[in-house]
């Protein structure tokens, strides 16, 4: 049997190889040749060692065959639509808007691809020949004046890398770039770019660079517009159109040469592009600046409600109850306004001081279903984002004195019941009260009359009567809020925001039944799932009989009392509303409405001081509205505010209130007044039941609907006394004070009528 051969170093010969003589003898005799040989092959070891050290470098921490597929994920930036369905503004981490390649122009198509990537169709994400391309232009030009990244790599490095630049990121990009063309189509990798590249000025997407430099959606841009567009994403910030507009035209032109090149458009369409001019447009970014504070209040319920990441990531789309052509009416009066009253000031010397500015607050709202379509918080949302009309509660003075007429009216009581008594003091825990008032000089007043002339010392009489307790809990159940249980709760001690009180006006507009405010319509996700659906919830707050009964009794302000200037300035709709004027003139109010729209507005500083010495919410409040108003409804046509069923009309006499006689129409002094059924009056009129004011002498009786004055105590507000007219030095006058001589009479009609004369 044969042995089998050992093989050692000892027996193994390897002829062909030079001994370590051969080399020491080479080394010797060709010194340059041998340590140049060595030197190539130790480059050559370290090179092919770097290289395959930063291949799997790259290949660590790269996203697995699952992850890439999800690139189609991105921030999207949630879209809010006006009630017309118009884009109002976006709410966004990154400004996004998401648009398929469909609605992409093909101009845009062509131009990103002519400068971008024109093999795009034809590699599968890494351009060999581009590559090569160049890597010569460098090295003659000896600099990086040309990179070689295919749209494919640009979506890898936008999804997945940083922004750097390493030999290893170029390596991971080409890596990435191979596994996205095999888990997307060629479509679905474009689609990709363009709503993930950044444009510059916070615009990320054609969709939004569309918008925010143009003014128009990407699906309509031109061959220059999309050229435009196109050549902005080597370098947002150099050519960004905000940043240098000669730049971005130069930029735009090379643009147009490569789609020349490419054949994509003729010459005569390069020409003609070459010399159009670029018209910019920013008016997403001008409409994002309109309604910031209605913005900033729906940002807050949809992230109460869906959380951060959703709001500012997922793209939802939120349709909302804003009016943008209301809003910016709205914004443009209360600037008007503010700036009126300061000139003002300074006619009177008293300057608004320059660290506390005068501030202003408007809300609109559709009466019927509470949708808010304006709203103003103060006179600059960079200056205070404090939200005046939703966040600060103030005194309303006399605009809070519907409230307690309608209380009264859901009592029994009518607009012709006789208020007497005002010249009586009210008794109070720190002595006796008498209300200024600068609008009767009599002892009586009917409750209509006392509402148009906004008399203090009606409302408080009237308070009494029907009790503080349930004319606070009325306010309540009007979204008011908790009232402090006092007399001067009539002239408006209670404190409130304004979108409340303009909220509870609404329900008398709204034949008694009560909306909540509400801003948001419907959110949808970006798969079009529905998230929400607002459902219009109405509580029935007030009779309708006492809704149309208070809502002509303020006709009758807007018509002929304290806010009459609105007729003057020439708004002629049917209207009712009331004015309201606080302590020291520190608040200046009106809130009206029409059937179809309610508005409120506040005029006052943050830290409550004098506006303007004199200065009555008829002088301050009521232009504002006013303008609005006449903007905001230029498109409505009039109409009036119905009659339920259970009010009827009755020929009073103003005077008494009373069913009126032969002789009350003989002088003139006759109207129909508004009942609910069951209340109006069955008396004739004592004064001329005999042809003859005389007759008051001889009448038997005084009229039963008179509410007289109470000896009733009360504990008064610590709050200065709200006046709509001439306001009160203290809050609650001393005992020696309070129960000063009536003034002069003026005779019989000015004591039972009242003068009239409230210019606010």
């Amino acid at each position: 049997m044969a042995q089998p051969l050992l093989i050692s170093r000892q027996n193994v010969r390897f002829p062909n190889l030079p001994t370590r003589r051969h080399i020491e003898d080479f080394a010797r005799t060709n010194p340059r040749t041998f340590y140049g040989g060595v030197l190539a092959l130790f480059s050559v070891s370290l090179a092919t060692g770097f290289l395959t050290w930063s291949l799997l470098s790259a290949f660590q921490g790269l996203p697995d065959g699952e992850v890439v597929r999800a690139a189609g994920s991105m921030n999207r930036a949630t879209t809010i639509l006006d009630v017309q369905g118009r884009h109002a503004f976006t709410i966004f981490k990154e400004q996004r808007l998401h648009v398929p390649l469909a609605q992409v122009s093909p101009h845009l198509v062509n131009a990103t691809l002519a400068i971008e990537d024109q093999r795009f169709y034809d590699h599968s994400g890494i351009d060999v020949i581009r590559i090569a391309g160049a890597a010569v232009n460098n090295v003659i030009k000896w600099r990086a004046d040309q990179g070689a990244s295919t749209i494919t790599q640009q979506v890898a490095r936008l999804t997945f890398l940083k922004p750097e630049k390493t030999l290893r990121r170029k390596l991971q990009e080409a890596i990435l770039a191979v596994r996205l063309e095999r888990a997307f189509t060629k479509d679905q990798i474009l689609e990709l770019y363009f709503n993930k590249a950044y444009f510059g000025d916070g615009l990320y997407g054609v969709e939004a660079a569309s918008l925010g430099y143009l003014g128009k959606h990407a699906s309509d841009l031109n061959v220059a517009e999309a050229a435009l567009i196109a050549g902005l994403v080597k370098s947002p910030s150099t050519y960004a159109l905000s940043t240098d507009a000669t730049r971005a035209t130069t930029r735009r032109n090379v643009v147009l040469g490569a789609m020349r090149g490419a054949g994509m458009i003729d010459e005569a369409t390069l020409v003609s592009a070459v010399q159009s001019e670029v018209q910019v447009d920013d008016s997403l970014r001008r409409e994002d600046a309109v309604g910031q504070y209605f913005k900033e209040e729906v940002r807050q319920q949809l992230v109460d409600w869906f959380g951060w990441d959703r709001v500012y990531r997922e793209g939802l789309k939120v349709e909302t109850t804003l009016d943008l052509d209301m809003q910016k009416a709205a914004e443009a009066e209360v600037a008007r306004a503010l700036a009126d009253i300061e000139k003002l000031q300074a006619r009177r010397r008293r300057p608004a001081p320059t660290n506390e500015p005068l501030q202003a607050a408007l809300v609109a709202l559709d009466p019927a279903t509470g949708e808010v379509r304006a709203m103003v918080g103060g006179r600059g949302f960079e200056e205070s984002r404090f939200n005046r009309a939703t966040q600060s509660k103030r005194q309303p003075g006399s605009a809070f004195k519907p409230f307690v007429y309608a209380a009264a009216l859901e009592a029994g009581y009518t607009p012709a019941t006789l208020i007497s008594g005002l010249a009586d003091p009210i008794m109070t825990f720190q002595g006796a009260w008498l209300p200024s008032d600068d609008h009767v000089d009599g002892d009586a007043i009917t409750m209509r009359a006392a509402l148009r002339t906004s008399s203090n010392r009606a409302a408080v009489q009237m308070l009494q009567t029907i009790g503080v307790p349930a004319a606070a809990r009325y306010a309540e159940s009007l979204g008011l809020g908790a009232m402090p249980q006092v007399p001067s709760l009539a002239l408006g001690s209670g404190e409130v925001t304004l979108q409340a009180l303009t909220s509870a006006f609404g329900a008398f507009a709204n034949r008694g039944e009560l909306a909540a405010p509400s801003l948001i319509r419907r959110v949808t996700s970006n798969e079009g799932e529905v998230l929400y659906e607002s459902h219009v919830t109405l509580t029935h707050a007030v009779s309708p009989s006492t809704a149309f009964l208070i809502t002509s009794m303020m006709q009758d302000v807007v018509n002929a009392g304290t806010a009459a200037q609105i007729r003057q300035m020439g708004f002629h709709l049917p209207a009712a509303g009331k004015t309201g004027t606080t302590s020291e003139y520190r608040d200046a109010w009106f809130v009206g409405y029409t059937t179809k729209l309610v508005t409120g507005v506040w005029v006052g500083y943050d830290k409550p001081r004098t506006i303007v010495p004199g200065g009555y919410a008829a002088q301050i409040a009521v232009p504002m509205w006013t303008r609005f108003m006449l903007s905001a409804t230029k498109d409505d046509k009039s109409e009036w505010f119905g009659a339920p069923s259970d009010v009827i009309g009755v020929e009073v006499d103003r005077a008494t209130g009373r069913r009126a006689t032969d002789a009350c129409r003989q002088t003139g002094q006759v109207s129909v007044e508004y009942f609910a059924k069951g209340t109006e009056p069955i008396d004739m009129c004592p004064l001329h039941r005999f042809g003859g004011l005389q007759a008051l002498a001889m009448a038997p009786r005084v009229p039963a609907a008179v509410v007289a004055s109470n000896a009733v105590t009360y504990e008064q507000a610590s709050a200065t006394e709200p006046a709509e007219a001439k306001v009160a030095t203290a809050a609650v006058p001393a005992a020696v004070q309070a129960a000063p001589a009536p003034a002069k009479k003026r005779g019989f009609w000015s004591r039972v009528f009242g003068k009239g004369d409230d210019k606010k």
